[in-house]
């Protein structure tokens, strides 16, 4: 016999996702429309929408995280696939849309938040049931006044045990910012698909050679993915670049031992900081040391002073951080991680 959260599944009826016209109508009648400062273009193509969600990889025992529902193309199919699913979105207006169309799923949870002022580890634990949604800012209401959720959670309350995925698409101008807020919480996601402009997906999954300050606080955390390419027509309104989806399969630690994370960031940062100069002039800048003592380091590092920064692989950026570990500096938290210079 099927419990009330399998029978809710199978009685949804297949959802194929809004053609371009049937999304304006939606929109219409709620006297919506997309907010350009928002970065609101809304995937509306059925097959780019089913192909996310084979991407993720969503089994009935899985709770995601979508961020940037908008008006719930992609959040329909999340719920058929996926045990619980809770949409963060920061519109108010898309999310009353949210809760007058999706309502009824019982295995979803709208919540009204900025993602960046969130935090992760609460937010899944408070949509589990096991502690009130903490007010984080005035865009939040409690999430038992969001929700109608029948049966046992199903992830204890530590963070140690929580477990999720995360499926967004993501505007370029908080693209890094997400990101990072994202493979750096605690706990990680154990998959992150993000659909972004394809040119800052093909950054991602860059090589030595290519690499970015983006690529490499990326791939220091998780092996990304090019898994997909959407083309700008496939959303509405239609952005003017085409897009790409990427999954990011996190690591259970980091790919290299750090013994410093904020350090080994700034050095990263620094080496990036004026990509078309060379390692020892760049790092001499961004970390105010001699170019004699970074020339000495590079050199202990078994890397040549005259590289760039798009040329060392992640093993070499670790060595690095190593021989040029000091005290942590007043800065060393705000040069952590992925920057919006990425």
């Amino acid at each position: 016999m099927l419990s009330g959260k399998h029978l809710l599944l199978a009685t949804l009826q297949p959802f194929k996702g809004y053609p371009v016209d049937s999304l304006s109508t939606l929109l219409k009648k709620y006297g919506l429309r997309p907010r350009k400062e928002l970065g609101q273009n809304f995937l509306a193509d059925p097959v780019h929408l089913a192909k996310i969600v084979d991407i993720a990889g969503l089994t009935p025992s899985d709770t995601v995280l979508e961020i940037g529902p908008g008006p719930g193309t992609l959040t329909r199919l999340l719920a058929e696939q996926a045990g619980r699913v809770i949409a963060v979105e920061l519109d108010p207006h898309m999310v009353t849309l949210l809760k007058s169309e999706y309502g009824h799923l019982k295995n979803l949870i709208v919540v009204e938040a900025d993602i960046l002022q969130t935090d992760l580890s609460s937010l899944i634990r408070s949509a589990e049931g096991a502690e009130e949604l903490p007010i984080i800012n005035s865009q939040w209401s409690t999430i038992k006044d969001q929700r109608s959720i029948s049966g046992p959670p199903l992830l204890t309350p530590t963070s140690s045990s929580l477990t999720y995925k995360v499926v967004a698409n993501l505007p370029y101008y908080i693209t890094s910012a997400v990101i990072r807020h994202l493979l750096e919480a605690t706990p990680q996601p154990k998959r992150v698909v993000v659909t972004v402009q394809k040119e800052v997906a093909q950054r991602m999954v860059a090589k030595p050679g290519q690499m970015s300050l983006l690529a490499v606080s990326v791939q220091f955390y998780g092996q990304p993915t090019l898994a997909h390419h959407i083309p700008a027509g496939a959303f509405y309104p239609a952005p003017k670049v085409d897009s790409a989806v990427v999954r990011i399969d996190t690591f259970a630690q980091p790919v290299v031992a750090v013994a410093d994370t904020n350090h080994f960031f700034r050095v990263i940062k620094a080496g990036f900081g004026q990509k078309r100069k060379q390692l020892k002039n760049s790092l001499a800048a961004g970390l105010a040391r001699p170019i004699p003592a970074v020339v000495e380091a590079l050199t202990r590092a078994n890397i040549d002073p005259i590289r760039r920064a798009e040329t060392l692989s992640l093993e070499e950026w670790s060595r690095l951080a190593e021989v040029l570990r000091s005290p942590s500096s007043p800065d060393d938290e705000q040069n952590q991680g992925i920057s919006h210079s990425t």
